[in-house]
């Protein structure tokens, strides 16, 4: 059902998130605590995108394959800091491909965004809201996954104007009546702020002096992290962190 996690704040080494922390990322890939609604590891791929120094655009890396087999990220983890990363392991849900194009994060412009979880009657439940979208969006899907569809319906509110926490709010709403019974974990930056949703699994947040950490699992025991309920909507910076209902979200 996949991990994912979201970083704002100084510029830190990717590895130290991806790597260094005794339940970093990559361990959460083999190894994960909280899994819930099926799956055991999240070995069907990975990403993390970052922003480099000054960038508006951020910079993306794939793979199909489990995040302990790139024998080279580590390496490049350790040699590249970013103060907003967002990055995820990857476990298909069965009748979804295991390619790279379907890891998150998926990217538009400025923006990154990861989906821990499974629509539910996929994919009629949805084809009514899919109607909606520009033909384009459709032909251009990363992936044939539940993912890179809510990935779409979320983009083209926020190309509409609509506030990210509003677009975020309103396509789980969507869902929740179409589908119900999805998880629906979604996490969306543009590397000044954080959306991130609680609908069926696990997550926490971890504030500190000038940075934010969201992750679907604690990195490490430190006493900082907080479990955010299920039903709920984090809007994030690096030192602000605010958490309400799903379906009372700030405008």
């Amino acid at each position: 059902m996949c991990r994912h996690l979201g970083y704002l704040g100084p510029p830190v080494p990717l590895r130290s998130l991806l790597f260094d922390p005794p339940h970093s990322l990559a361990t959460q890939a083999w190894a994960p605590r909280d899994m819930r609604g099926g799956g055991t590891i999240n070995a069907d791929g990975f990403g993390v995108g970052w922003w480099p120094p000054g960038a508006v655009v951020p910079v993306r890396h794939r793979s199909a394959m489990p995040i302990w087999t790139d024998t080279t990220l580590p390496a490049l983890a350790g040699a590249v800091s970013s103060g907003a990363v967002l990055a995820a392991v990857r476990s298909a849900t069965v009748g979804m491909p295991v390619v790279e194009t379907a890891a998150a994060p998926f990217t538009d412009g400025r923006w990154l965004f990861s989906h821990n979880g499974v629509i539910r009657g996929w994919p009629s439940a949805v084809a009514a809201l899919a109607r909606d979208l520009p033909v384009d969006d459709l032909l251009t899907l990363d992936a044939p996954t539940d993912s890179a569809i809510l990935w779409a319906l979320v983009r083209a509110r926020l190309r509409s104007g609509e506030p990210p926490a509003k677009a975020v709010a309103a396509v789980v709403g969507d869902l929740v009546t179409v589908a119900p019974g999805s998880r629906l974990n979604l996490l969306l930056t543009d590397g000044h702020q954080m959306i991130a949703t609680t609908l069926g699994h696990a997550l926490s947040v971890r504030p500190g002096r000038g940075s934010t950490l969201i992750s679907s699992e604690p990195l490490d025991p430190g006493p900082s992290w907080q479990p955010v309920a299920d039903g709920h909507l984090v809007t994030a910076t690096a030192t602000e962190v605010e958490i309400t209902p799903i379906f009372s979200a700030p405008s």
